[in-house]
């Protein structure tokens, strides 16, 4: 039976998509509190979106256990994952609005709490992560629903302010990526430890390689667009989840 685990945030943490909506907080393996659980249906399927920084955002980026979030979602029987995150472009033809189905990941970080991350590592954890099928189905949406979208792209994923240095942007194009995530999706490369299909809606708000005398960007346009893309990310899953098999 299909049960689809959705990891919130990006503007998708308050569950209004779902019918039959129970909340309740999840204590992991590891004796700990994760996120808040809303489990309910879309289109007859069970679905259970997961609020990764709590109800409310009432938990602190720093204090996120993306561990304990993945297995949170593993014990509630999901038998695939989709998540939404924000992303700048790196490439001009990513523009903001789009949604991204990226098929890499490249990721330059620090260690990250209780996952298996270590101190400067650069890794590739997944080089085909991704189940096809699944993308598949998100795309033919997107195509039906007129929302502009780039698949098989590569995401690098970093620690540090939101918005990236020209210099910076040059770098991570050399090192071949095409947009860039500040806050990632950790339980998505634990999902394939798990041997959990899923897929990463990337949501593109902005540009990081600006050009010289371009408009910045501003806080205020980022969010515009992020608000924008989660209601757009909504009506995907609603119309794409029932396809699912």
């Amino acid at each position: 039976m299909v049960k689809i685990g959705i990891i919130g945030g990006s503007g998708l943490d308050k569950p209004d998509i779902l019918k039959k909506a129970v909340e309740k907080e999840a204590i992991n393996k590891f004796g700990q509190p994760s996120s808040t659980l809303t489990c309910g249906e879309i289109g007859g399927i069970p679905v259970v979106i997961l609020a990764r920084h709590g109800k409310d955002h009432s938990i602190p980026p720093t204090k996120v256990n993306f561990l304990a979030n993945i297995y949170a979602l593993k014990e509630e029987g999901c038998t695939h994952i989709l998540a939404a995150t924000a992303v700048g472009s790196l490439r001009e033809e990513i523009k903001p609005g789009n949604l991204v189905f990226p098929s890499q990941f490249i990721d330059f970080t620090r260690h990250r709490n209780l996952t298996y991350f270590h101190e400067k590592v650069v890794h590739t954890p997944m080089s085909d992560p991704y189940d096809r099928a699944l993308t598949d189905i998100l795309c033919q949406t997107c195509d039906e629903l007129g929302f502009q979208y780039n698949r098989d792209v590569t995401v690098i994923t970093i620690e540090g302010p939101r918005f990236s240095t020209r210099a910076e942007s040059h770098m991570f194009r050399a090192w071949g990526a095409d947009i860039i995530n500040m806050s990632t999706c950790p339980e998505i490369i634990l999902a394939k430890e798990l041997n959990i299909p899923y897929q990463t809606i990337a949501m593109s708000t902005d540009y990081d390689c600006w050009k010289e005398n371009e408009e910045p960007v501003t806080f205020e346009m980022v969010m515009k667009t992020m608000n924008e893309n989660a209601e757009k990310v909504k009506k995907l899953f609603i119309n794409a989840i029932p396809r699912i098999k």
